[in-house]
């Protein structure tokens, strides 16, 4: 292989950690699942996945440009931003009080990896410029190179999610019902703050 892929497998690499290891509501969501399940990371990366292909896809395409438009940056704001105050109210009350062995989300890890994703309006626009930007690069080599891309910038998402949730559920015992409520309360906020953010500066940049 020449220098010039590797230097393209490297960058996706870095670029493609950067983003997913960044705290935000993927990780409090991570973290809030990984509790009760330790794949629940595997599941939403693929349910971020499910959400990324087809914008990838459609930047590959050409269609880079429509991620930016204001309208769709403001029904995306609104909507997944309403999305994650209802999530988070919901971890808030679900873990209220210590976790027993029947506790559970009312949301799959799956479904919580798609809310998260397609309800970021920072989302849409990181592909329409970064993204953009790393497409092109994997554009020189064809078909196989955006394959491989994807394949890299998926593997990063999925191997992080799930290293964080194993580690979240094989260090559980160590939680004390007290550190319980405060690490859960903090993902509740996080994703109420989020949701009040994706709601509100997508007008504000309008």
């Amino acid at each position: 292989m020449t220098q010039a892929f590797w230097l393209f497998i490297i960058s996706t690499v870095g670029v493609s950690l950067s983003g997913v290891m960044l705290p935000g509501p993927l990780t409090a969501a991570t973290i809030a699942s990984g509790y009760r399940d330790k794949n629940a990371g595997l599941m939403i990366g693929i349910g971020h996945g499910i959400i990324e292909v087809p914008i990838i896809a459609l930047v590959y395409f050409g269609f880079a440009e429509y991620l930016s438009i204001p309208i769709v940056k403001q029904v995306t704001g609104v909507a997944g931003g309403l999305l994650l105050i209802v999530m988070g109210l919901l971890i808030f009350f679900t873990f209220k009080k210590p976790i027993d062995g029947t506790t559970r989300l009312s949301y799959s890890p799956l479904v919580t990896g798609m809310v998260m994703t397609g309800g970021n309006p920072y989302f849409l626009l990181w592909w329409a410029t970064v993204g953009v930007a790393l497409i092109t690069s994997a554009a020189v080599f064809g078909l196989f190179g955006l394959l491989v891309f994807v394949v890299l910038h998926l593997a990063c998402d999925i191997g992080w999610d799930q290293f964080l949730s194993v580690t979240v559920f094989k260090t559980k015992h160590l939680w004390t019902p007290g550190v319980q409520k405060v690490v859960f309360s903090i993902c509740a906020l996080v994703f109420i703050v989020f949701g009040v953010y994706f709601g509100v500066s997508v007008f504000m940049a309008a």
